[in-house]
């Protein structure tokens, strides 16, 4: 059921956007196809409004304006059956042929997932006469299945925003893609969004004519009025050379600026690294031509990166059952582990005038595990480099003079553990007037902004301070000077992870929090940044969405209050919100309990921890979901269920963040087991004398390590594709918490090599075709396992990549298994 309310942001006040029983009677008289449409049941997902002076009769019309005095003539009504125009207030009701479908955010071909979004769940409507079967389309574009979805029938898949999907018919063929949108979590398939979908995939299928065509690396490469020289790569050394046609002289003999390279140290332009650390696993470099360069914007200096290469290690794995084939296949992929060296850049600094070359003092970047060109500055005299030193102790914000190669720190970043700098949020980098810029920092115990002067590199204020975090940057006016950002614990008596919206001054001056509901927060602004409409929810409470004033937060009026009675009709019960102190008796840890869908407090119920301890974020749900699939698929099996951030992950204190330091194999253990005991002792139905844990990924390699290291108090575990020892996984996101070099700590954080104090019961779980973490981790501990005697229970999972338990056999199973051992009723 839907309503269209159109609102008044000056008054405050909400209508209706058009007559609902008007419109529908309209449709039921006009669409054949329509005889039961109710005001209710309007078959539209958006609007739009028109405002014309003319005769709007006509199709041809589609005239808009901002100016919100003057009333709108006529609302276009756009759904998944097309498009209407309603004439403002009575009609009539006109249909506009040849229009696009709503379902624009259908696309092929399919796309990769964008990592690091929220949990969410998309609602798939399949109205096609065919089945089709739905696919995780993950970061290095691997497809894993998630069964069919029938013709007629409706699928709700857990996800989280920015992962990809997509929809093969039984022959195999992509019919479409999509890409997870919390604010769009319905999708309808149906013949009008194919239709125009095949419309846009031809128009962009369409080749350009060869003569407009250009490569980019050409591009990036080619000269302009103040510089009439192209690079290019010759035997792996930097050259140069006038195009032909440039001022229409003839081309000059080329200039070679260096002789010392080779196939080691070369000047082509390689993406090896985004093959080894960023799982880009099939990018394939340029033409060997191509440099890597960036030239000063008059064109007086070239900068070029000459790559120290290394060769590329491999990960092998045999898929037993490769489609089109029933013979097996032997799969390789490149992918840097811990410890694992990697392609170094140099800078090479050139002068145009002479085509000598500038030495460039490399002392202050010496150990890069990344070095990355940022800009020149306006004069063309200086350029900046970020250097993050391979151990992740040292960030360097780095200015090199082009007189002499000397080279300055803007900012330099040091931290006797690990510096967070790959999360959304830690690292921030904004470029601000006069010689300014803006930079995240947690030196004070907290994740905060600074102003920073780039001339001398001083800190001219901390823009944010106090025991809170900045989440994340909405906006910078540059000429208001005012930053718009998230802050998650900047209320005292809320949930410290939930985000509320805030407004500062550059100087930190007139810090406004313009939310205050009780749960976290996602803004939508005014075109005009006057007000923003603010969606904000709990676990446990469904979506409020507000009018909210810009300058000052005030509440205009509440848009809606979303009714989910009929998520308590069906599950019973939301999660439930509860906090306890930790380890120390002091620090508070926040988690939720789930119950079972048919629930009686008189019973006893095990309990089951749902576990992903990764300290990369926090990630106990905060915002109000309709559904959660596995773990109320467990909890329906006669459990609770419970969801617990404890320290060594991400968004508190730094404190909280620095115990997964070199320690990964602590996973908070000692505050989830505090808040479980606690959570137990007022609630009589939660039996501590059984309880069980599962997880995926970093979650699996802590679901084992709670039995390794807590068996006394876990006594079943599900681990699924689990990272079982850090020397085996993926080289950027270990070196971040555990350090580099690899050292004894890695031995003694490794569920392989302590796979012997193995207490209880365990499932291992790995899909044959996992190319985040290498399935070899997982059977390396089954090796250790068999060797040390143990019982445990194994499912590889052939076809299946990296989370093989979230399809539905092997979910099956892991329900069984803690089922059983847990003695579930």
């Amino acid at each position: 059921q839907r309503e269209f309310i159109l609102v008044d942001t000056v008054l405050g006040q909400r209508n209706p956007a058009f007559d609902h029983d008007v419109v529908a009677a309209a449709l039921r008289e006009t669409e054949k196809t329509m005889p039961d449409v109710t005001a209710r049941t309007l078959p539209f997902r958006a609007l739009e409004f028109e405002w014309s002076s003319a005769d709007i009769a006509g199709d041809n019309v589609d005239q808009k304006t901002s100016d919100t005095s003057v009333p709108p003539t006529a609302v276009v009504l756009i759904g998944p059956k097309g498009r209407w125009r309603w004439i403002l207030p009575a009609g009539p009701l006109q249909r506009l042929e040849n229009s696009p479908s709503e379902n624009g955010r259908l696309f092929l071909p399919a796309a990769p997932s964008v990592n690091g979004g929220v949990d969410m769940t998309l609602t798939i409507r399949n109205d096609l006469n065919i089945p089709v079967t739905l696919q995780w389309v993950n970061s290095s574009r691997e497809r894993t299945s998630y069964g069919k979805i029938a013709a007629g029938t409706t699928r709700q898949q857990h996800t989280f925003a920015g992962h990809a999907w997509v929809l093969v018919d039984d022959s195999g063929t992509d019919v479409a893609a999509l890409r997870a949108v919390e604010s769009q979590p319905d999708v309808v398939l149906d013949n009008d969004a194919l239709k125009s979908l095949k419309e846009r995939f031809q128009q962009k299928s369409s080749p350009e004519p060869r003569k407009n065509r250009r490569s980019k690396a050409a591009a990036a490469d080619s000269p302009n009025a103040d510089n009439p020289w192209q690079a290019f790569v010759k035997d792996h050394n930097l050259w140069l050379r006038r195009p032909k046609d440039w001022q229409n002289r003839s081309a000059d003999q080329p200039i070679g600026l260096t002789t010392d390279a080779t196939a080691e140290k070369t000047f082509r332009k390689t993406f090896a690294r985004q093959r080894l650390v960023n799982l880009q696993y099939s990018m394939q470099d340029p033409p060997p031509e191509t440099p890597d360069v960036h030239w000063s914007p008059d064109g007086k200096f070239l900068l070029a990166w000459q790559t120290q290469m290394v060769p590329e290690p491999q990960v092998h794995y045999v898929e037993a059952l490769p489609e089109n084939s029933e013979r097996p296949q032997l799969m390789q992929y490149p992918y840097a582990r811990a410890g694992d060296p990697l392609p170094v850049p140099r800078p090479r600094l050139f002068r145009m005038n002479d085509h000598s070359e500038i030495p460039v003092d490399t002392t202050l970047f010496a150990n890069p595990f990344e070095l990355r060109f940022v800009n020149w500055d306006d004069s063309g005299r200086r350029f900046r480099l970020l250097y993050n030193e391979r151990g992740h102790q040292v960030l360097r914000l780095l200015e090199v003079s082009t007189d002499d190669g000397s080279v300055r720190p803007i900012v330099d970043e040091h931290s006797d553990t690990f510096i967070h700098y790959s999360s959304d949020g830690k690292f921030i980098l904004e470029w601000l007037p006069d010689e300014q810029l803006l930079w995240a920092s947690e030196r004070s115990g907290w994740n905060h902004l600074y102003r920073i002067d780039v001339r001398t590199g001083d800190v001219i204020n901390p823009v944010t301070s106090g025991e809170w975090n900045v989440r994340r940057i909405q906006h910078i006016d540059r000429r208001q000077q005012t930053i718009w950002f998230y802050a998650v614990g900047i209320m005292p008596d809320q949930d410290p992870y939930h985000e509320h919206f805030c407004r500062v001054r550059f100087d930190g001056s007139d810090l406004k929090i313009l939310t205050e509901g009780d749960g976290t927060h996602e803004v939508t602004m005014s075109p005009d940044r006057q007000c923003f409409i603010d969606r904000w929810s709990r676990v446990d409470l469904p979506h409020v969405t507000e009018l909210r004033r810009s300058s000052d937060g005030h509440l205009m009026c509440v848009l809606e209050k979303a009714d989910a009675s009929e998520i308590l009709s069906s599950h019973g019960s939301f999660p439930e919100r509860f906090v306890a102190p930790g380890r120390d008796g002091r620090t508070l840890i926040w988690g939720i309990i789930h119950r079972p869908r048919i629930f009686d407090p008189e019973k006893s119920y095990p309990i089951v921890e749902n576990i992903y301890a990764g300290p990369h974020n926090h990630h106990v749900p905060k915002s109000f979901r309709s559904s959660y699939r596995h773990q109320w698929e467990i909890a329906d099996r006669g459990a609770v269920v419970v969801q617990i951030d404890g320290m060594g992950t991400a968004w508190r204190s730094r404190d909280f963040h620095e115990v997964c330091f070199k320690n990964l194999r602590d996973a908070g253990f000692p505050d989830r087991i505090a808040w479980i005991k606690a959570a137990a002792k007022v609630r009589p139905w939660m039996d501590i004398s059984r309880v069980g844990i599962y997880g995926g990924s970093a979650g699996g390699q802590n679901a084992m390590a709670a039995l390794l290291w807590h068996g006394d108090f876990y006594h079943a575990a599900v681990a699924d594709c689990g990272c079982h020892d850090n020397r085996m996984d993926k080289l950027w996101w270990n070196e971040q918490w555990m350090g580099w070099p690899v050292e004894q700590h890695y031995a003694e954080n490794s569920n392989t090599e302590n796979a012997s104090l193995l207490k209880g019961h365990l499932m291992l779980v790995v899909g044959e075709r996992d190319r985040n973490v290498d399935p070899s981790t997982t059977l390396q501990v089954v090796q250790k396992l068999i060797a040390a005697d143990r019982n445990f229970d194994f499912l590889l999972v052939p076809g299946k990549g990296h989370g093989a338990c979230e399809t539905p056999w092997a979910s099956r199973r892991r329900a069984d298994f803690l089922a059983g051992h847990l003695q579930m009723n």
